[in-house]
């Protein structure tokens, strides 16, 4: 599966209402460890097929990150069933990205 791009527009069907698990990567364009990170969700997203991979730009979606609190980027956070259920703030190796999954 490929990365999806959320925005407020597709929010409610491709995350609240999503019957997979669903990690968002909170980024923006001029973040030095979002670009470290985002090869690295790019990658889970080919590998992971029991879940569903989402970035959000937090400079074009500013209500998303306000939603999540978002206040520091990179931050990933995984929903399931409408719920989050694990956030982590600042780039983080493959493993511990994929556990957050399985947590």
């Amino acid at each position: 599966m490929s990365v999806l791009t959320v925005t407020k527009d597709n929010f409610q069907a491709e995350v609240m209402e999503s019957d997979k698990p669903v990690l968002i990567d909170f980024w923006a364009s001029w973040c030095g460890p979002c670009k470290m990170v985002s090869p690295i969700v790019d990658e889970i997203a080919k590998e992971v097929s029991t879940a569903k991979i989402c970035k959000v730009n937090i400079d074009e979606q500013p209500e998303l990150a306000s939603a999540f609190n978002v206040m520091s980027i990179p931050t990933l956070a995984v929903i399931k069933e409408g719920k989050v259920v694990n956030v982590a703030v600042g780039a983080r190796p493959k493993q511990d990205i994929v556990s957050m999954l399985n947590d």
